[in-house]
């Protein structure tokens, strides 16, 4: 079995500024972050693609108790990118104590931050970040 789009090659484009992920060449919906099958109709048959890494928040959390290799607060979004996909990534730039209900629907480009490994994590890691517009 192959996976069109490994977590190493997913991790690699996102430090050279691109979001990549997955086109289903049965239903063509936008697949991220990579998977082995389409979530639409569990098709293999995937081409690999490059997301424009645009969206739009759709909901948000503040974290005051996060993670190992993460600080807080620190506000954590769920957005849908242009393509369609819902992906989560941590809000750069804006205050967690702060944050109201107003970053619903605002813009967002995607960036990456580089997490330490922890005692559970197989190595170093990435995160999305949203950096809003």
């Amino acid at each position: 079995m192959e996976h069109k789009l490994t977590y190493n090659a997913y991790r690699d484009g996102l430090k050279e500024g691109k979001l990549l992920g997955l086109k289903c060449k049965q239903c063509g919906i936008y697949i991220c972050p990579p998977r082995k099958v389409c979530p639409e109709c569990q098709s293999e048959n995937m081409d690999v693609t490059e997301l424009s890494g645009k969206g739009e928040v759709v909901t948000f959390t503040v974290i005051y108790t996060p993670p190992q290799g993460f600080e807080g607060p620190l506000v954590v979004a769920t957005g849908k990118l242009d393509e369609g996909p819902w992906v989560v990534g941590n809000v750069e730039g804006i205050d967690p104590t702060a944050v109201t209900m107003d970053i619903i629907g605002k813009r967002f480009s995607v960036g990456y931050k580089e997490i330490p490994a922890d005692s559970i994590s197989g190595g170093d890691r990435i995160a999305l970040t949203f950096n809003l517009d």
